[in-house]
Formats: structure tokens, sequence, C-alpha cells
């Protein structure tokens, strides 16, 4: 049971350590706000309290410490600075290495915690002194009411201490009285305390035990038998208490659940919905008013289930764009920029299997525009910019997707110079005619890089491919602007979910398609009149909207003959409004999203397949790069003459379709 509890502090600490580091950089920008100040400090408040309770000693005395220079903070005896900022969030760091030991079971050493508490006392308090204390009390102290433990805690509240127990004098067994005190202490305290405060500490025993406290020139004397270096449990410690994070009884918000299991929920969920769909297949088959009744209440249930799993998995960014502010700040100090970051739609909401994968790819391109993007504050100054350079880090939702962008106002991306350096690696030809969006794609791949000089932050050909490969890894997509002198914007394109989305299923041929219904607006029929008004073009006007299409049956090649009536579903992509043109809209599907496996593992316009009620599969279409496909190859077909461009994009259809 202690160790249930210790556990679900490791994670609730984490978590505080994360808003403690938030509120460190908040500080950093608004160095009179109160209300930050206040943040931080409940946040080391509550590491302390819970540390102490469930036994982590080493992480409540840096915690103490650094609590109590964030109380002097709040009662406006000290003032905030870079350096104690700085300070904070190397003690946050030490925090967070101590609570990875214990979560492996080792253990850390204590210099770089003492290290970082002294320069804080120096900070805030002055020069500490270190002072050796021996302490033997008389061997009835226990009789008068005293316990020699709760002294020693009063000693640590006013320092960093290191205390060895002497238990040479103990007695055999047999001669033991356990009213009596055997034991002596020997502590080196370092505070910026005076000596009278050490002892006061000992005011109402002090004729009554053997105290020697004087300046320390060195180690603590070796003890005469081996002990342990911490002080030992108070007698009358309450039982561990439930930490905040687990609230039992009627005011339970909120409980804390393994990622594992709640992986395991979706994937039954997910096999629940595919066998649903076959009940409701059969149901319709065999006609039974009985069956169908059955069919639907199971649908309407399996839905519900399927909304609130999936709304389980859903976390906002806001924990993951946070923890960018502390690499932006670092990185400034150790490349001489200055940087601010700003955030905007952290609310947004995605699958937490897409957040788990999304950290390395967004620390790739953060390092990149700091280290290549981001000019020093000379520079900066000579084109006319303001000395502090900005990145932005946006997300919002686009249909079936949820859009981050990371954008910076440096000094951008020189396509000639790409050009160049491609040409140079053997990527293109140097006759080879490319667009821009075309030149920047080449910044993707695998070891192009346009840096001379290898450093420790970048320059080695290996991010940007990264954070290709990561992305297209959960089906999404990277997309690269930049304006010379104007900074650079990547765009990450990203699945709301993995496991599950509502579409439209849709027949070609034999073929069935399924379309997320988010980036469905509406189904229409398309007329032999629209299109002899069209005039050979795929367009059709929608309420005096011209809005182009595009025939499924054309783009994947199929052989099947074209029905006489047939439909447009409309969808919204980021060029516009599109159609696509199908045989038969056959109506909402709960699709479970399955992978196409390593041998399509390039198919770029479907992201994934489903089963259908009836065993067979269908493949779940993405309007946005369907779209982006057609809309490239018919610029490559007007600047090559529809030659080997035209062959090549048809070959990589068929394949699709197959």
């Amino acid at each position: 049971m202690i160790d249930k509890y210790r556990q679900a502090f490791q994670e609730e600490a984490r978590e505080l350590l994360a808003e403690l580091e938030s509120a460190l950089l908040e500080l950093d920008q608004k160095r009179g706000d109160q209300e930050v100040v206040g943040r931080a400090f409940r946040a080391l408040h509550t590491i302390k309290g819970s540390g102490a309770m469930f036994g982590f000693d080493d992480i409540a005395g840096v915690a103490h410490n650094l609590e109590a220079a964030f109380d002097r903070l709040r009662k406006g005896e000290l003032a905030v600075s870079t350096s104690l900022i700085n300070l904070a969030l190397a003690a946050g760091d030490q925090i967070k290495t101590m609570l990875d030991a214990s979560a492996e079971n080792g253990v850390t050493g204590p210099e770089r915690a003492a290290e970082i508490l002294g320069q804080l006392r120096e900070l805030t308090e002055g020069p500490a002194t270190a002072w050796h204390i021996h302490f033997r009390p008389g061997p009835d102290v226990l009789l008068n009411g005293t316990n020699p433990l709760v002294l020693l805690r009063q000693l640590e509240e006013l320092g960093q201490a290191r205390i060895r127990v002497d238990t040479s004098a103990i007695p055999r067994l047999a001669e033991m009285d356990p009213e009596r005190c055997y034991l002596a202490w020997d502590i080196v305290l370092t505070t910026t305390a005076p000596v009278e405060a050490i002892r006061d500490v000992f005011i109402f025993i002090e004729g009554e035990c053997e105290l020697a406290v004087e300046p320390a020139n060195g180690p603590l004397p070796a003890a005469p038998q081996a002990s342990k270096a911490q002080v030992p449990e108070l007698p009358g410690t309450p039982a561990p208490a439930v930490p905040a994070a687990q609230v039992s009884g009627a005011n339970k918000a909120s409980i804390r659940v393994s990622a594992e299991k709640l992986d395991q929920l979706v994937n039954l969920v997910g096999e629940l919905v595919t066998v649903q769909a076959r009940l409701s297949e059969v149901a319709g088959r065999l006609d039974d008013a009985d069956i169908l009744d059955i069919s639907e209440a199971v649908d309407r249930l399996t839905a519900a289930l399927r909304e609130n799993s999936m709304s389980i998995r859903m976390l906002p960014l806001k924990p993951t764009f946070d923890r960018f502010r502390r690499l932006v700040h670092d990185l400034g100090v150790e490349l001489n920029k200055e940087v601010e970051l700003t955030v905007e739609g952290a609310d947004t909401e995605l699958d937490k299997t897409v957040i788990d994968q999304l950290n390395d790819p967004l620390v790739h391109l953060v390092r990149n525009a700091m280290d290549h993007g981001i000019e020093t504050p000379e520079e900066r100054r000579v084109a006319g910019k303001k000395a502090t350079a900005r990145i932005h880090l946006s997300a919002h939702h686009a249909g079936a997707h949820v859009l981050i962008r990371v954008a910076d106002d440096g000094r951008g991306v020189n396509a000639e110079a790409v050009r160049a350096r491609a040409i140079e690696q053997g990527l293109i030809d140097a006759d080879a005619r490319l667009s821009e969006e075309e030149t920047f794609a080449l910044i993707m791949a695998p070891g192009f890089s346009t840096a001379r000089q290898v450093t420790d932050v970048s320059g080695r050909g290996v991010g940007m491919d990264v954070v290709r490969r990561s992305i297209e890894g959960l089906r999404g997509s990277v997309e690269i602007a930049s304006r010379t002198g104007a900074g650079t914007t990547v765009t990450l394109r990203l699945p709301l979910t993995l496991a599950i989305i509502d579409g439209l299923l849709v027949r070609v041929g034999q073929a069935h398609f399924v379309v997320p219904l988010a980036n469905s607006l509406e189904c229409m029929e398309l007329t032999s009149q629209d299109i002899e008004d069209a005039h050979g073009r795929h367009i059709v006007n929608v309420r005096g909207e011209v809005v182009p299409y595009i025939r499924l049956r054309e783009y994947f090649l199929m052989e099947a003959p074209r029905p006489d009536r047939e439909q447009i579903m409309l969808v919204e992509t980021e060029q516009g409004h599109y159609g696509f043109v199908v045989d038969q809209v056959l109506g909402d599907h709960q699709t479970v999203i399955k992978n196409l496996g390593r041998l399509y593992r390039n198919a770029q316009v479907v992201s994934g397949a489903t089963i259908l009620g009836n065993g067979s599969v269908a493949l779940i279409l993405d309007p946005h790069r369907l779209v982006q496909n057609v809309l490239q190859t018919t610029a490559q077909n007007r600047r090559f003459g529809g030659g080997a461009g035209r062959q090549s994009f048809k070959k990589e259809n068929r394949i699709d379709a197959t």
C-alpha cells in the first residue's frame, strides 16, 4: 500500500514540477506578479509536504529551502532576479533527478543539491556558515518528555544539515532500559543563522546534555559504528494518507488510470465497433423487427461508449507547449540570443497517443529555429528588427485534423541556397525545375543541411528528416513556408485520433471508401445537365459557388463502368471546397482505423483502412492530401507537358487503389 502511494506521489510531483517550471519562466517575464509567485510557492509547498509524508526526505529538504525563498518573495522581503530564477530552475531539475532515481530504486549524491541550496542561501540570505554540532542528550531526556528527533528537525529548518548518529553507547539487549537514551549525534549544519539561533534549539535541555557548537573545518568525524545518515521517523508519525491527486469519498473529482489500461479500453471499444457493424449488416439482411430493434440499441450504446472512451484519451496541448518555455530560455542563454516564446491554442485537444510522440519533432523544430532561424540581437538591430526575437507555437482544429505551427520571425530560408545545396549533395539535377514548395520540401530529405558547421544545437542533417518521418508515422504531414528576412513557419498536420473516427461510407464500383465526417459538408447528385454546363471541365455550381471536383473512379484508374447517376461528396480542405464524385453514398460509419502495413506505408492519399460489417476492407481517404496531390500533379503536367510526371502519377494511384 505504501509503495502505491509513493508511486502516486512521484506522478503528482512531476506535474507539480511542470507547474513550478511554468511559473518560474512566466515570472522571468513578469517580475512583479505576485500571483505567479504564489503559484510557485504552492507547488513547492505541496512537494515538500507530500515528500516528507512518504519518506522522500531529500526531496522535501530541497523543496523546503526553495519554498522559504519564495515565501520571502511573497512578503516583499526579496526581489526577483535572473540568478534566483536560474537557481530555482536548477533546483527543480535536481528534484526531477531525485524522483527518477527513486523510481528506479537508485540514489543520487547529495553534492549537487547542497551546491544549489548553498548558492540559493548566499543569494537570498548572504554567505552561509558551516557549524559542527555535537549533541548527546542526557540518559533521562525521554522521561522528561523531550524527543531529541524533534530538536534535529528544528536544526534542519535552519539550513542544510548532514547528520550522523553515534550508537557506540548502546548496551547489550539484556542490559538495555527502553526509557533511557543511549544515542548521540554529530551534525554539520550549513546556515546563515547566527550561532545563538542554533543554541536556542537546545535551550530547554542545554543543562542536561553534552552540546558543542563550533565552526566546521572539515567533514564529520568518523562514527564508532556504521549508522544511517538520515534522521529516523518521529514516533507517532501518522500513517500515509492519500495524496491530493487521489481524493476519496464523495468529493472525488478525478482518478489516475495507467495509460496501458486506457489503451486496452480503446482497443476493446474498437473491436466492439467492428462487431456492431457486422450486427447491423446481418440485421439489415434478415429484415427481422426484433433483431433490428436490438441492433439499433447496441448501435446507440456503442456510439456512446466510443464517444466517452475517446474523449478520455483527448488531452490539451498546454502541458506540451509549456515545456518549450524552458527549452527556449536555456537555448537563449546558450546561444546569446534574446527570444520570446508565445503560445496560441494551447487548449486544443489531441489524442494522447499523438501527443506522446509529438515532443521530439517539436524539439527539433524549436532548436532549428533558435540556431538557424533566429539572428543575434546585433544582426536583428542592423536588419531593422527588435532585438528580442519571437517564436510562436500555435494549434487549431481543421476538420478531422489539428494544425500545429512553429513560426519564427528570423532570417527565413533562402530558396536558392537550398536548391544549390541540394544540387551539391546530389539530391536533384542542376536543370531541375521546382516550385518554392517543392524546394522547401528538400529540407526534409535525409542528411540535408545548409549548415556548414556542426554545433551542439543542430547542423548534422538529421533534424528535419526525423521530424518528417515521425509525423508521417502519425499519419500526418509537414509543410514549410518561408520568406527571406521575415521568418519561417513549419506546419504539422496531425489526425485528431489514431483509433476511431466518424465517417461517411461511399462506393465506387465494387470498392468502398470512407470520408471523415469532420471534412464532409453535404452530398448532392451530379446530373447530366451539370456535366453539360461545365463544358468538359470538372466543376459544378453549388448555390452560386463554383466548386471543382475529382472523380475517384478516374483518380484511382478503376475500370468499372460509370453509372447513369453519380453523387458528389462536398468536402472542406485547406485549399477550399472540393467535390469527390462517387457512385453511391451509403451513409454514416463509425470507423475503426487500421494501419495499411509496411507494404503501403508510402501511400499518400489514404490515412488507413477499416473493416466493414461484411468483412471487406474500405480505405479511409485523406481529403487534404488527395486535393493537394491533384494540384501538385496538375502543376507538374503544365511544366512538363503531361509527360513522365503524368505516367508516374498514374502508377502511384494504381498502387493505392489496389
